[in-house]
């Protein structure tokens, strides 16, 4: 991926952007195709969640077809997690972009309120080839009042930038962090700039699964972006996925 020759395709109302690309993708789209809308009337979070989607907001999605072999494709969130960060870093004021961190495994909290999230998504298409979905929607303007964590939206923090100007970053940062990521060879970097940015390492969490909570220490993350928890007992547990809570 050499330079951000993605095309991109501006919608008005859509289900979601996810769906969007994943249709494109099954019809043969090549990729390397961005999808924004200005509101979805079906927006999805992580496990299924609903996604609140009024306009004012950032809805996007980059669809890419077969970007790395599938061993590989476990650490890419680190790397889309880290270009979105930076975009969302470069339109805030100074206190609220140096209180921006990374709450594992991909939403941005400014001040400890979550004002983004991504989910991203992967099909074997019947051709063969592999398609993945890299969804990031930004709380820009507003956002939901009741939600699982405390929320902000960038107007609140101080920043003026349009769901346009933020998009027009963030396809810069994809491209450049896709690259430093290299099909999974770039790893140890991106590895080390996401824990640069974590929210909450070496603190108590608290990581809700889907039967049971787990209590330890944020003892950072391994090379497939899985949660290191540090228990009572001295020993280590590594967390796929979860909902994290810090104490």
């Amino acid at each position: 991926m050499t330079g951000p020759d993605f095309r991109h395709i501006e919608l008005g109302d859509v289900a979601s952007t996810n769906l969007e690309c994943m249709e494109r993708a099954r019809a043969g789209d090549a990729g390397h195709l961005w999808i924004t809308a200005e509101r979805q009337t079906g927006g999805r979070a992580r496990r299924g969640r609903n996604w609140v989607s009024e306009p004012g907001n950032l809805y996007s999605s980059l669809l890419l077809i077969d970007p790395a072999p599938w061993e590989a494709l476990a650490s890419l969130p680190l790397a889309v997690t880290l270009a979105v960060h930076d975009a969302i870093a470069s339109v805030l004021p100074g206190e609220a972009a140096e209180s921006l961190r990374i709450k594992w495994p991909n939403d941005m909290l400014i001040d400890g309120q979550k004002t983004s999230g991504i989910l991203i998504e992967a099909e074997q298409l019947a051709d063969g080839r592999r398609a993945v979905v890299i969804g990031c929607g930004v709380n820009v303007a507003h956002f939901p009042e009741a939600s699982l964590y405390p929320a902000t939206c960038l107007a609140d923090q101080g920043s003026a930038v349009t769901p346009q100007d933020l998009f027009a970053r963030l396809v810069v940062s994809m491209d450049r962090t896709l690259n430093d990521w290299d099909q999974g060879r770039g790893l140890a970097g991106i590895r080390d700039a996401w824990i640069e940015r974590a929210q909450g390492i070496g603190k108590p969490v608290t990581v809700n699964l889907p039967d049971r909570q787990i209590h330890g220490l944020f003892d950072g993350i391994d090379d497939e972006g899985r949660l290191m928890l540090a228990m009572p007992d001295g020993s280590r547990q590594m967390i796929a996925s979860g909902d994290v809570f810090f104490s």
